[in-house]
């Protein structure tokens, strides 16, 4: 059986890393989460309230190394899951013509739930700082992503595992019995 490339995305609180990490767990599968990299190579240098823009390029890193790794990994014959959140068309285009490029198999996965119920998600993940937590979202930090977030296409979807979900607080760990 080839490795596959199972790449989530979808707006900020639809239940992306909850997702990737119950599809990973369930696939045997290497998870790659852009947040949780990123907290890790440059949480200790946020001094005060989060730049997003140096926030952006240090993310961009973080993904370019996220992928050769997961390249490196599917050479190696395993799958992998990446939570990049791919927010806008251009990411998730930009995405797929380097696994195409790459001849890698590919499995989209998109998620997501009503604005109210992520707001209500991320106000929760703030307080429980429960498995999937990062850094706390702020409310103004979470209507700056809304704006930046972009719908997927019919075409995007086409093919594409697609988890809705109104729950308005997702558990700490999904089951994977949870996944579709």
């Amino acid at each position: 059986m080839r490795a596959t490339l199972n790449v989530v995305f979808g707006p900020c609180g639809a239940g992306k890393t909850t997702y990737a990490h119950a599809l990973a767990r369930r696939e045997g599968a290497a998870p790659f989460i852009l947040d949780a990299w990123g907290a890790h190579l440059f949480g200790p240098d946020v001094q005060g309230s989060l730049d997003f823009g140096w926030m952006v390029e240090r993310l961009g890193r973080c993904e370019t190394l996220i992928w050769s790794t997961a390249v490196a990994v599917l050479g190696a014959g395993a799958s992998v899951v990446l939570d990049l959140g791919l927010m806008r068309r251009v990411d998730r285009e930009r995405i797929r013509q380097r696994a195409e490029a790459s001849g890698l198999s590919v499995r989209w996965h998109f998620v997501d739930a009503p604005p109210e119920v992520r707001r209500a998600r991320v106000t929760h993940r703030n307080t429980a700082q429960g498995e999937t937590f990062v850094r706390e979202v702020p409310p103004e930090m979470f209507e700056l992503m809304e704006g930046f977030y972009e719908a997927p296409t019919p075409a995007e979807l086409e093919g594409a595992v697609v988890k809705v979900s109104d729950a308005a607080a997702a558990p700490r760990r999904a089951p994977a019995e949870a996944l579709p």
